[in-house]
């Protein structure tokens, strides 16, 4: 990584946007529970991972209610991976939103996120895909990134046998979600093989450059996630310095032609901001249709906040329009 010519706003700073008062909330309960624990680094990553589904349980209840729910094991490269399938109440589309779990590669879980396919499931009415795909150190990257496009690949040939039509499927996620997603699409469009509808890219991480404005206005832990939380993700995820540019993984370097249309959600106050603003404008440098709106206030992860803060249920719902609107077509 190299240092790019100093912002005059490193100089100049100005205030930072007001956050909503509602993510305020989120983030004070947040880091009242979140300070129960010891962090992260300092701990063996099984407890961490532990104490980070402890901190978001509270987030993941209520929400829209699933006509039903399954789960079943996908045959990767790498071995079986879980899936869990919502179907929700009224379907009104018959395709599925495959979404990817965010947490830097390290954290999370279906279950962290339960709530947030349930939210995108209910208010599309369309069926959510999770992929549990295997997380750093265990499995270090390519190999995540394998398995969601190996989950991309059995679904085109089986979705069939979950009553989802194969011809209707999106692929989203936030932060490494978003990353993943764009990574299994570039790969999907080199090999010539089919792909997604459209890509739902929430808050996501598009490159491994570190010197941005956005991580130096918002990173230092006030708002969630920090600049050492990034070095720590990273540090866990990569293997050797040449991970760090593969296209795969850093998408902003990517050729980015020919991939499906996306849609951004861009946190205003969010170290990844800046990678969110450059991935919309390098995808419509490459004639990708792209939908991104930016939600002021705003914090990384975000959208768990849905059951008290107004702008994520938003963000949801303007997330059910794109697709209700890609599908039509």
């Amino acid at each position: 990584m190299t240092a790019a010519p100093l912002p005059a706003t490193w100089l100049n700073p100005t205030a930072p946007p007001p956050l909503d008062p509602q993510i305020v909330e989120f983030m004070r309960l947040m880091a009242a529970e979140g300070g129960r624990y010891p962090k992260r680094h300092t701990i063996p990553i099984a407890e961490g991972r532990a104490n980070a589904e402890k901190v978001r349980a509270p987030w993941t209840e209520g929400g829209p209610t699933m006509a039903r729910t399954v789960e079943q094991q996908v045959p990767t490269r790498h071995g079986n991976v879980r899936i869990r399938v919502h179907y929700p109440q009224h379907r009104r589309l018959q395709g599925a939103l495959v979404y990817i779990h965010g947490g830097g590669f390290v954290l999370f879980s279906l279950d962290t996120h339960d709530r947030v396919m349930r939210e995108y499931a209910g208010r599309a009415g369309i069926a959510v895909i999770g992929i549990d795909y295997t997380r750093a150190p265990e499995a270090q990257f390519p190999q995540p990134h394998d398995e969601c496009v190996d989950v991309m690949r059995w679904l085109a040939a089986n979705a069939g046998t979950l009553d989802i039509d194969p011809a209707q499927l999106f692929i989203g996620g936030d932060s490494a979600g978003a990353n993943l997603s764009v990574g299994a699409c570039l790969v999907l469009r080199d090999a010539g093989e089919a792909l997604p509808l459209g890509m739902l890219l929430n808050y996501g991480a598009y490159s491994t450059e570190l010197y941005r404005e956005s991580v130096v206005r918002y990173g230092a832990g006030e708002y969630g996630l920090s600049l050492h939380m990034m070095v720590w993700f990273y540090g866990l995820y990569l293997r050797r310095p040449e991970d760090f540019r593969d296209p795969r993984l850093a998408s902003l370097t990517a050729r980015l032609e020919g991939l499906p249309p996306a849609c951004l959600a861009i946190t205003e106050c969010d170290p990844l901001h800046d990678d969110s603003v450059l991935m919309a404008a390098r995808l419509r440098e490459a004639g990708v249709a792209v939908t991104d709106v930016l939600y002021p206030g705003t914090i990384h992860g975000f959208l768990e906040a849905v059951s008290i803060a107004d702008v994520a249920g938003r963000a949801f719902d303007d997330a059910a329009r794109w697709m209700h609107t890609l599908a039509a077509r």
